[in-house]
């Protein structure tokens, strides 16, 4: 790992499929993470809404950043997600993730994906440490 960068960072500066998107951190704290996306047309489905599957990936992207926050490497145990409203190409998306709770091994985090003022959807992610750091693999 990076001396500059914390275990999230360094997760994140890992992870290709979230810098494929286009995918932003912008800030990590002890179990929280902003992320931003721009929604691109790649991502827009039949019906010229985003995909819901970039949505939920965006979201799990913000829970890994904020539950990995605090060092040993911590992978979904489980999530779900609610869509409250429509969004389209063009869009920018900010993505906030906090800890609810940690409990032994696991945990539970929300994220709520923002257009602007306005929810678009919410996320519950459940971790679940996995015993080792990112160092010793």
């Amino acid at each position: 790992m990076d001396a500059t960068q914390g275990p999230a960072e360094s997760m994140f500066a890992a992870d290709k499929a979230s810098q494929s998107l286009g995918i932003e951190l912008l800030e990590t704290g002890a179990g929280t993470a902003v992320l931003r996306m721009t929604v691109t047309p790649a991502m827009v489905n039949g019906h010229g809404i985003a995909h819901g599957g970039y949505l939920f990936l965006f979201a799990d992207t913000a829970f890994a950043c904020a539950c990995n926050s605090h060092g040993p490497v911590t992978v979904a145990a489980g999530a779900d997600i609610s869509f409250v409203a429509p969004v389209h190409e063009g869009d920018e998306l900010v993505a906030t993730a906090q800890e609810r709770t940690r409990f032994g091994r696991s945990g539970i985090y929300d994220v709520s994906i923002l257009r602007g003022d306005q929810v678009v959807a919410e996320f519950r992610g459940r971790s679940r440490s996995i015993g080792r750091t990112k160092e010793n693999g």
